[in-house]
Formats: structure tokens, C-alpha cells, sequence
């Protein structure tokens, strides 16, 4: 799938922009860009829909020549040991030459964020000046391994010399041999999944319940507008085999505050507050995008969405506030970009759980919390929610861990057109107590597309299909706090007219 959505990239035009955005005033603010130091820029981004299992897909948008691709940098999490450069495989299966480098990169919910990153480092150090960077997974198909005590029997057998020994083995073969590990989205330094967690972060903040369910319906009335309106335009039709053309997400559900208060609790029972219906659900999924150098888009006659200018990365202790990245990495990456919260026109932050949202929101908004944890003089600030998650999230689309960072910043580059802002900001959460923000500022551009495509594809056949085409959790209180998340932001701003 990953070979098809990067043939998908050489195969369309670019000439003009396939997305219709009306005619907006860009708000006029000083820009970001510095003497001396490279403009890199998002020219287009496209996904395949986000689907809950059993579905591949195939996407295709733009149509760079496959010589003018450097490199090529894919994220993911859950990985197929047959395919564990997913990255050098997509390329492969999309018929780039086998002299483009290619890498595949892992850090749990922003494993693309870190391949976009780590592409524009490329280009900054001037080793690049295009590169392909995306994520891929595939949670309907997950590798299921057999249980230690099989493995090291199974691994002993390959070694016995003698039938006797190879008898000997095989006759200590037990029914608790079979019991196979099952994949857990939990810490592994804490054995804790991160919906318990998102459970008491919850708590630790006072989020009710109400207040989660009203989110989360939020983001799912905001995605279904969205998608009917067509604005989520960087979703591209596929023909999945032997089944019919999916062209949009399937988990978009909007439903009723009386229907989700009928779910029992997930996590923490009888008296928890995550729910299925308002924690993000797992997808097959893959993103791409194409990151260039402005002086390269601009050669090759490409019309940038978007300059990728700051970011930056957090980590904190992963035990008790796994899910609070954003809080964390946001006022760094301001201070970065020399802006303030009121500067941002354009929020996009992952919804991990509505919890999660509402926690970080609540933290944010308290001068006790970041005097005391953060070691700030005053609180971040909150964003408006007039400006937050307006074409729905992770809670509503999806969350394919290893794709979802490109979903949110082709998503910041065309609210931003759309809505004729000029900078954004990116922010997620992920295991092991990290967290990316990204400060991406843009403005319309009408032009060809300097490709960042984003690149979303569902996937059946991930190792062989997918990949080839498409080439967290907190618990504070007074006297007693331990954060072990990480997370990512990033400041992006509007390209010019």
C-alpha cells in the first residue's frame, strides 16, 4: 500500500491545486523565516480514509518524478519483523531506484511526526532537498507471538541433533506453551495500558465523565460536518481488493449523550470514566507527505501549503502523566517561534482519550500546575475552542498510532487555507512520556503543491501491500506527581499568496 500511495504522488499532477479553498485574507503577521536558515515547506498532504479493520487502501495525489526524491523516512509502532524497514520496502515496492536511502523511525504516537521532523533536519543540513517521510499501520493484523516458553522449546527443537532429543522436547510441550502473547497498548516500564491511565489522569483532574462524553461527541459532530462538507480533501479514494472503493473514514459516528451514558467503563471498573465511545479507536492506516527545500519546490514549479518552521520534543517520567505532552511542549515551541498562545490561528492537538484533552485544557489553564510541575512563572493559557479541533480528531477519525502525526499537519495547512490563518500549531502526546509540538504557519497557495503529502492508507496486506504504497497517561496531585509521557509540537505557517 505504501508503494502504491507514493506511485500515487508520481502519477498525479500538480499543476494546480486539486483542493478548493475560497479566497481568504491571510492575517498579516510578521513571518518566522530567518536569515541564513533554509525555508522548508509542505507542499501537499493526502491520506487514505482511516478504517477500523480489514480494509487496505491506495493513494495517490501527486506526481514528483521518483528521481527527484532523496530520501524517504516512514514511522511506525507495531512492526512486521518481515518488513522492519518499512520505509526501504514501501520505496522498493513504489519502483523508486534502489539508491534512494530510506529509514524507518519509531516513537510510539508520533512515530511520523518524528519522520517529518527528522526530514526537514535533512534538508535544514542541507543533505536533502526532497524528501518522502509518512506512517504506516496496521492494527487489524498485528503479529501475535507464541509465549516464551514455546519460543525457546520451538528454538531448541531447530538445534536438537538426535530424535531423541527432538522427542524429548516435544513431549514437554504443555498446554500453557500455547497460550500466545497477545500485543497490549500498555508501558512497558509500567505494565500499565494507557486507557488506565487516561482513566486516572482524569481523576487526578476532575474531568467527569459529562465532560468526556461531550467532547468526544464534539469531535465526532465536527468530523461528520467536515467530511460532508468536504474538507477533508486530503483523504483519497482507493479500491480496496476484492471489495468496493472507500473513499472517506468509517469511524465517524456521531451519536447522543444518552447513548454513550449507556457504556460501561473500559478501564477502571465499576467506577471509571474512559469508555469506548470516548477514547480513540485503532485503525488500519497510512500518511505521506513531501517535505522540500521552498528554493527546490519553487524550481520544479510546486506551490507550498505551508512552512514547517519550530519544534521541538519532551519527555518526562512515563508513570503518571503519560498523556500531558502537549501541555508540556507547547509553551516551548512558542517560546521557540517567539509567539504567544494568541498568535496561533489554528489548533490541532491528537485525541488520544477526550480525558486526555480535557486534562491537558485543565492544566494548561492553572498557574498552580505549571508553577509547580513545569517550573513556568505563569500558566500556558488555553486554547480557544473556537479555534480547536474544528474538523473533528483522533476520537472521531481514528488513530493509526504510526500515521496519525501527518494526518494533523496536512490538516493545520488546510484550516489554515481555509480559514485564512497564518500559523498553527501542531501538538501530541505519546508512550513512554513524550510529546512533539509543531508550529506550522501557512497560507493559501493556488499554485503546484510543494509536496507534503499526507497519506493515510488502511491496510490489509501491511508488510507486502501498505507499506510499499504508501512510501500517555497521567495521574497528579498536591505533594505527589510523576510524569512519564512524551510528546511533539510544531509551529507551522501559511505559505504566501
Amino acid at each position: 500500500m505504501a508503494s502504491m500511495l507514493i506511485n500515487s504522488m508520481r502519477s498525479c499532477s500538480c499543476i494546480k491545486n486539486p483542493l478548493y479553498f475560497p479566497s481568504v485574507q491571510t492575517k498579516s503577521k510578521k513571518t518566522l523565516s530567518r536569515p541564513g536558515v533554509k525555508n522548508i515547506v509542505l507542499v501537499e498532504g493526502v491520506r487514505t480514509p482511516f478504517l477500523m479493520s480489514g480494509t487496505t487502501g491506495l493513494l495517490n495525489r501527486t506526481g514528483i518524478p521518483k528521481d527527484a526524491v532523496d530520501y524517504i523516512v516512514y514511522g511506525t509502532v507495531i512492526q512486521e519483523v518481515k518488513t522492519s524497514n518499512v520505509a526501504r520496502e514501501a520505496a522498493l515496492g513504489a519502483g523508486f531506484s534502489d539508491k534512494v536511502p530510506a529509514h524507518t523511525v519509531t516513537m510510539a504516537c508520533i512515530s511520523s511526526n518524528q519522520a517529518m521532523t527528522t526530514a526537514v533536519g535533512l534538508i535544514a543540513a542541507g543533505q536533502c532537498d526532497t524528501v518522502v517521510a509518512g506512517g504506516v499501520e496496521f492494527m487489524s493484523d498485528v503479529p501475535i507471538r507464541h509465549s516464551r516458553k514455546m519460543r525457546k522449546t520451538m528454538l531448541s527443537l531447530n538445534k536438537a541433533k538426535t530424535l531423541g532429543q527432538k522427542l524429548s522436547l516435544i513431549g514437554g510441550i504443555r498446554m500453557a506453551h500455547l497460550s500466545p502473547e497477545l500485543p497490549a497498548v500498555a508501558e512497558f516500564s509500567t505494565a500499565e495500558t494507557m486507557g488506565h491511565s487516561a482513566d486516572r489522569l482524569a481523576a487526578a483532574f476532575g474531568v467527569s465523565r459529562v465532560e468526556q462524553d461531550e467532547f468526544a461527541l464534539r469531535s465526532h459532530t465536527f468530523a461528520k460536518k467536515a467530511q460532508d462538507a468536504g474538507l477533508l480533501q486530503d483523504v483519497i479514494s482507493f479500491k480496496v481488493p476484492g471489495r468496493d472503493i472507500v473513499s472517506k473514514d468509517n469511524g465517524i459516528r456521531p451519536s447522543s449523550m444518552e447513548q454513550m451514558a449507556k457504556l460501561k467503563p473500559a478501564f477502571i471498573k465499576p467506577h471509571g470514566t474512559v469508555t469506548a465511545a470516548n477514547s480513540s479507536f485503532l485503525t488500519d492506516g497510512a500518511s505521506a507527505v513531501l517535505i522540500m527545500s521552498e528554493e527546490k519546490a519553487l524550481a520544479m514549479g510546486y506551490k507550498p501549503k505551508a512552512y514547517l518552521r519550530d519544534f521541538v520534543y519532551v519527555s518526562q517520567d512515563p508513570k503518571d502523566q503519560l498523556l500531558l505532552g502537549p501541555t508540556y511542549a507547547t509553551p516551548k515551541v512558542l517560546e521557540r517561534a517567539g509567539l504567544s498562545l494568541s498568535d496561533i490561528d489554528v489548533f490541532e492537538f491528537h485525541e488520544a482519550f477526550a480525558g486526555q484533552i480535557m486534562a491537558n485544557l485543565k492544566a494548561m489553564d492553572s498557574d498552580w500546575f505549571t508553577q509547580t510541575y513545569m517550573g513556568r512563572k505563569s500558566k500556558v493559557g488555553t486554547p480557544p475552542m473556537e479555534k480547536f479541533n474544528l474538523w473533528g480528531g483522533s476520537l472521531s477519525l481514528g488513530h493509526p498510532f504510526g500515521a496519525t502525526g501527518c494526518r494533523l499537519v496536512t490538516t493545520v495547512a488546510h484550516r489554515l487555507q481555509k480559514e485564512g490563518g497564518q500559523y498553527g500549531l501542531v501538538a501530541a502526546c505519546a508512550a513512554g512520556g513524550q510529546v512533539k509540538n509543531i508550529d506550522t504557519l501557512m497560507k493559501e497557495h493556488n499554485h503546484k503543491l510543494t509536496l507534503t503529502l499526507h497519506i493515510q492508507i488502511s491496510l490489509v496486506f501491511f508488510h507486502l501491500v501498505l507499506a510499499p504504497q504508501i512510501l500517555n497517561l497521567c495521574c497528579f496531585h498536591e505533594g505527589s506527581y510523576s510524569c512519564l509521557f512524551q510528546g511533539h509540537g510544531m509551529v507551522i505557517e501559511a505559505y504566501p499568496q
